[in-house]
């Protein structure tokens, strides 16, 4: 298969998630690596299925045991190339795939950032994806409390990993979600 069209990939993504937050959260990091895609000049589609495709096991492989372990198993047997099954396993930790490419770099940077922007929007007023200031993201990261299973380190070593600015990826990602804020419901 090398590479998955988009609605291959979201097919995908739809048989092994039911809740309808991991899917949101899919499609959120989907926007952002097709975002920085676009930033850096490289294969828009290629980033945008590994956005959707990252986390697609987790519904229902959420152990650290499991997650995204099986997910690449199951990409391996739909005979998905190496270097996306190795960019799903490179964005968490606890695998030990180390980031390598721009790609795998992105993804990394964004994930946890596209949690902590949809927590931030929803606690807003108007719970509106493109209301989120920089300076909001900034003070509900030194807030421990909110949003507490997001890991800020992540996200500044994502940032720091990807060579941009903190505040200028937070700017980044606020406006690749806010493109598709319908979908989000944000």
């Amino acid at each position: 298969m090398s590479m998955p069209t988009r609605d291959v990939a979201f097919e995908l993504l739809q048989e092994y998630t039911q809740n309808e937050n991991l899917i949101k959260h899919a499609l959120s990091v989907e926007a952002a690596m097709r975002h920085y895609a676009r930033h850096f000049g490289e294969d828009e589609a290629a980033w945008g299925a590994v956005g959707l495709l990252h986390d697609f096991d987790y519904d229902r492989y959420p152990s650290l045991d499991d997650h995204p372990f099986k997910g690449a198993e199951i990409l391996r047997a739909k005979g998905y190339d190496e270097w996306l099954v190795r960019a799903v396993l490179s964005h968490a930790n606890h695998t030990g795939i180390s980031r390598e490419t721009l790609l795998e770099k992105a993804l990394f940077a964004v994930d946890e950032l596209c949690g902590l922007l949809t927590a931030t929007a929803l606690v807003r007023p108007s719970r509106r994806i493109a209301d989120v200031e920089v300076s909001s993201v900034k003070k509900k990261m030194k807030d421990k409390a909110f949003a507490r299973s997001v890991s800020r380190d992540d996200i500044r070593a994502g940032a720091e990993a990807l060579g941009v600015p903190l505040d200028e990826h937070i700017a980044h990602v606020i406006e690749a979600m806010s493109g598709i804020a319908a979908q989000l419901g944000l």
